[in-house]
């Protein structure tokens, strides 16, 4: 250990279990950042306590600790997909254990991290570490997590400062360049505690969070049609009664209506699935809605499941009614809950713990764009609004953004909240309105700022009535995408690593 990475000076946490522990606590501390807790400076707190931890290991150590440190913030921030799987009908003991088995899988994320930073940094100069290739890194290590296999975009850094001024580069980098700004931070943070800060790295920082601040009045979209009175219709039917054949006229009675009572609203939005039964068992009761609708000028949105005769296949959609007759298929599938990744593999183990097999397909790889009210929007259903590359490919065209959503499967978590934190991001990052109805909550319209201009309290059967400005033009983020920022991740990662195999040829 070296005299210049003591924090505080003259006491070294980071010797054997010691260090260890820190890592687990960084990580256990990390998801109080998020919804719905929002203490988003943990989010440059946790970062640097681990990089501390790493500081001087071997690289198997300090793989072991990025392993400590995913355990605890996937553990602590995602232990609700249990409530999924109980939802699945999964014994509650097997239910722990594939929640168990997800997280540690997660867990290697951050633990592969630090072991190649463990082996990459040797010989490194700190501020070189802790400036240059770690936040770096840590910015390729979570764009990889929430690519591989479909991805998992939960808990990343970005998320967090969506209130905070930093939140002013989401229209701009979108939400991996906030997440290198906050690594960055916690970098800084290291070096400000040895006993001769760096003051160019400090004036940086200023400068970032003083930058993001002054861009949150900058307004990158504009008007482009009037106000459009909007109501989204939370059913708050329980998940355990959903599919039940008994509840299936109820359901629709309660949808009805509810869209019958606010028929004066242009649009109406039902959520993800509100149909109870798959689309061609109703096809009367559509074409009969739908003629409704449009005498009274209103088109209703909903999402519900059809069934492909020619492929057999099951699609998750969304269609409109009283408008067009086109749909939209959910592209980006939830692994386990909508299609199961390594199926050969898995499907025997899933078979023998008597988990249900997951049957959807995904719909074609197209922009997810539906004629509303004379214009286009994007249709995110459900798992996709976490993700920016799904809206993207919408933009700018889209007018305004809309995401349905089942999130009785998160049961009364904290699922819920973080779901609607990454939804206000991608209303951030687009320059949008983006309409969030949802089944048991939190239904909401966001603001083009990532504002909540209204909301929905949960578990409760709710119409939300609002208005939004439909806009046009491109944010700096929808031009560009993340290729910037991930090359410029890359190139400074490679450039640190070569800086180290000179150094250690010249040594």
């Amino acid at each position: 250990m070296t005299a210049e990475a003591s924090w505080p000076p003259h006491i070294d946490l980071r010797h054997g279990g010691w260090g260890d522990g820190l890592a687990l606590v960084a990580g256990l501390l990390l998801p109080f950042a998020f919804a719905p807790y929002d203490f988003p400076l943990l989010a440059v707190l946790a970062p640097a306590v681990l990089f501390y931890s790493w500081e001087g290991c071997t690289p198997r150590r300090a793989g072991f600790r990025g392993w400590l440190f995913g355990l605890g913030l996937f553990g602590g921030g995602v232990f609700w997909i249990r409530v999924s799987f109980t939802f699945s009908a999964v014994d509650p003991l097997v239910a722990s254990l594939l929640t168990a088995g997800f997280v540690a899988i997660m867990a290697l994320y951050p633990a592969l991290l630090g072991a190649l930073l463990g082996t990459l940094s040797t010989s490194l100069a700190r501020p070189l570490r802790l400036l240059v290739l770690w936040p770096a890194a840590w910015v390729l290590m979570e764009w990889l997590r929430g690519y591989l296999f479909t991805g998992f975009s939960w808990l990343q850094l970005g998320y967090s400062q969506i209130d905070t001024p930093l939140a002013g580069w989401a229209p701009v980098l979108g939400v991996f360049g906030l997440g290198w700004m906050i690594a960055l931070t916690a970098g800084v943070l290291l070096l400000c505690l040895s006993r001769r800060p760096p003051l160019l790295p400090v004036v940086l920082v200023i400068l970032l969070w003083g930058g993001g601040a002054g861009l949150q009045s900058m307004r990158w979209s504009h008007a482009s049609a009037p106000e459009l009175s909007v109501a989204l219709v939370q059913g708050n039917i329980p998940q355990q009664q959903k599919w039940l054949p008994q509840m299936r006229a109820p359901i629709l009675e309660r949808y009805v209506g509810a869209s019958r009572a606010n028929s004066d609203a242009r649009l109406i939005i039902w959520p993800e699935t509100a149909l109870p039964g798959f689309a061609h068992r109703y096809a009367d009761f559509l074409a009969g809605l739908g003629v409704e609708m449009q005498a009274q000028n209103t088109e209703i949105l909903l999402g519900l499941p059809v069934w492909q005769r020619e492929g057999k296949r099951n699609l998750n959609a969304a269609t409109v009614m009283g408008g067009g007759t086109d749909f939209y298929y959910k592209r980006h599938l939830v692994p386990f809950g909508e299609f199961l990744p390594m199926a050969d593999l898995l499907r025997p183990i899933l078979r023998r713990l008597g988990a249900p097999l997951p049957d959807f397909s995904s719909g074609p790889d197209q922009p997810p764009l539906l004629a509303i009210a004379g214009m286009q929007a994007a249709i995110l259903i459900c798992y996709e609004v976490a993700f920016a590359r799904d809206v993207l490919s919408a933009l700018p065209a889209a007018a305004f953004l809309v995401n349905i959503s089942n999130d009785a499967w998160f049961g009364n978590s904290i699922g819920p909240h973080q779901h609607l934190q990454m939804a206000r991001m991608r209303a951030l990052e687009s320059g949008r309105y983006l309409l969030r109805a949802t089944n048991t909550g939190i239904s909401a319209v966001v603001s083009p700022s990532g504002k909540v201009l209204a909301r929905s309290p949960q578990f409760e059967f709710h119409v939300l009535r609002a208005s939004l400005i439909p806009m046009a033009g491109a944010t700096p983020y929808v031009r560009i995408g993340n290729a910037p920022i991930l090359i410029a991740a890359l190139g400074l990662s490679l450039l640190a690593t070569g800086w180290r195999l000179r150094d250690r040829r010249e040594g």
